[in-house]
């Protein structure tokens, strides 16, 4: 008679723990807002560096994309970083 109390007790958990995982299931929309938060965190970084970089080869007479080139490289690193830090968290 235990066994069959043990067993019921242990299926109502296994039942509950299947509906809790079915109500908390991410959404259609909890997935895309997830993914646009990650496209952000690593292309705003990208498009910082460039501009910043854009305009520091503005000052320098000449034709020169030294400094857009290397700001877009730390733009890239830094985004890659935040991507893995929020994955990560």
């Amino acid at each position: 008679m235990g066994s069959q109390d043990d067993l019921r007790k242990q299926a109502e958990r296994q039942a509950q723990r299947m509906k809790k995982a079915e109500r908390e299931r991410p959404t259609l929309l909890g997935q895309t807002v997830y993914i646009g938060t990650l496209g952000l965190l690593f292309v705003l970084p990208m498009v910082g560096g460039a501009y910043l970089g854009l305009w520091l080869d503005g000052l320098v007479a000449g034709y020169s994309t030294l400094w857009t080139m290397s700001f877009l490289f730390i733009g890239v690193m830094v985004g890659a970083i935040n991507v893995y830090l929020f994955i990560k968290e």
